[in-house]
């Protein structure tokens, strides 16, 4: 199939637009991307002289993990009996059923990362679904990362109980430790290889490895500013990968993480300060993250606000000092950059998936919302 006369943004490292462009596709991959009027046939569509984009990417969600209209019964994202949990399978809660993920579609999201929540210091592993299907194993893109929260969303959890961990100093130990107890079973398995007997199976551990080798990203949900440092300072002592999640004080300390190289998905944008680590929060902090050096992405923290309102969330980011590239940017390229799936999404080049969302005017408006949207090559049509 081949969408035509449209004005493609493709997000490539060039960041070409293609004024009067086409999009071949098929099996769910693009095959070429072109400019000016190749041979249709009818099954072929006419952007009549709108824009394609890359399909938009919230790389910080919990899609599918609280249904809506279902209340405390369908909330799965909180596993509280235990603070560190990375044996935890983020596949095993999601319900692809969730109205949800009907309404990323029509909001031209395509890919989205599902996360654990933040009550756990360790929480379990994260994925990068697509937001198209009714059975989560096809959905998946790939396994990403791994989820730790710091500040008080742990702390006042277990506090309540009269349970570890009741400090930051604890949480922070409580990771330590888990990554430190990964380490050693990781060289415990090796020296199977020399003789050794086996180490006792430990599951945490095992789900840990794989980010002690840099080949999965450790997630932190940091909002305050000594939180984010806590963050930084845990990743190089384990030689991990971070990102930082919320960043809710990043444009307090920009030039430091600008020296980091480390990346931030800030968001929720819509919110208020409903808790004392949101103080310095302002819809302002991409823009000054971005202005820094920083990469940013933008998230909407679904289902704190919902999946469908990212395009509106980055229009207010705009609002407050973010450039339209950037913007764009931050929920397609970057976002796929710093999801770790650039090789699978995020623009529109040959190879990838055929995840696109088609509007007739400014993408990130209030009032406007996209023609068509197109996930992994299935066409989904709004007018």
């Amino acid at each position: 199939m081949t969408i035509y006369n449209a004005r493609i943004y493709t997000q490539d490292k060039d960041r070409r637009v293609i004024e009067r462009g086409y999009v071949r596709f098929e099996k769910g991959l693009i095959t070429e991307v072109g400019e000016g009027a190749p041979a249709a046939s009818a099954e072929d569509i006419d952007a009549g002289g709108r824009t394609l984009y890359p399909g938009f990417i919230d790389i910080h969600t919990h899609l599918g993990l609280t249904t809506n209209g279902v209340g405390v019964e369908g909330e799965d994202f909180n596993e509280e009996s235990e603070p560190v949990s990375p044996q935890l399978h983020i596949l095993d809660a999601i319900n692809p059923f969730d109205v949800s993920f009907k309404k990323a579609i029509e909001a031209g999201v395509t890919a989205v990362l599902i996360s654990p929540g933040s009550m756990n210091p360790v929480a379990g592993d994260i994925c990068a679904v697509s937001t198209d299907g009714i059975r989560i194993d096809k959905m998946l893109l790939r396994r990403v990362g791994m989820k730790f929260s710091l500040g008080e969303n742990p702390k006042m959890t277990y506090m309540n109980r009269d349970e570890t961990p009741c400090t930051r100093m604890a949480i922070a130990a409580m990771i330590r430790e888990a990554l430190a107890k990964a380490k050693r079973y990781a060289a415990d398995l090796k020296a199977v290889e020399e003789g050794n007997d086996p180490p006792e199976l430990d599951l945490g551990s095992e789900a840990l490895i794989p980010l002690l080798e840099r080949r999965l990203k450790a997630h932190f949900h940091c909002h305050r500013a000594d939180d984010i440092f806590t963050a930084l300072r845990i990743s190089k002592e384990f030689g991990l990968d971070p990102v930082l999640i919320h960043c809710t004080d990043g444009h307090l300390i920009a030039g430091e993480l600008a020296e980091e190289n480390v990346p931030a998905v800030v968001g929720p944008i819509m919110c208020d300060a409903c808790k004392p680590e949101l103080l310095n929060i302002t819809p302002a902090n991409a823009a000054r993250l971005t202005a820094a050096g920083v990469p940013v992405a933008i998230c909407t923290d679904h289902s704190e606000i919902p999946i469908e309102y990212l395009p509106i969330s980055v229009g207010v980011c705009m609002k407050h000092g973010l450039s339209f590239e950037k913007a764009l940017d931050a929920v397609t390229v970057t976002a796929a950059e710093i999801a770790g799936i650039s090789d699978l999404t995020g623009s529109v080049e040959p190879g990838k998936r055929a995840d696109l969302v088609m509007f007739d005017a400014p993408p990130f408006e209030v009032m406007s919302s996209p023609v068509m949207t197109v996930c992994g090559g299935r066409l989904h049509s709004f007018r």
